[in-house]
């Protein structure tokens, strides 16, 4: 049930995004839920090969480097999922990466995490 809740959370925020930068697009409601199931997968298959294969760079910029492998993710997704998701440069996709992962964790701690505790 986490894990559903996991992916709503994660379109949620995927149209978040999409108001606020405009190189970052999603058709709708419907398109953010796949994206968000298409980006955990991204992130169970190819996320930890990228992490293992930049890890004295992570090491090095103290894990800021996790960012860009997370705007990596970002982008396939964007590549797998076609013209209902864009995201047009990779500029925009470590923004996004970055906007995610804030409005991710608020979401989490102030919001989902109370609600499943009661």
């Amino acid at each position: 049930m986490s894990w559903l809740i996991q992916l709503v959370v994660n379109a949620a925020v995927l149209l978040i995004i999409s108001h606020f930068f405009s190189g970052f697009e999603v058709a709708g409601f419907g398109t953010a839920l796949l994206a968000s199931f298409i980006l955990a997968a991204v992130n169970v298959i190819v996320k930890p090969m990228l992490i293992l294969f930049t890890l004295p760079i992570t090491i090095l910029s103290l894990g800021l480097f996790l960012f860009v492998i997370n705007a990596i993710a970002l982008w396939i997704t964007s590549f797998i999922m076609g013209s209902t998701f864009i995201i047009d440069g990779f500029g925009t996709a470590i923004l996004g990466a970055i906007v995610f992962a804030i409005l991710n964790s608020l979401i989490h701690s102030f919001i989902v995490d109370p609600v499943t505790k009661r």
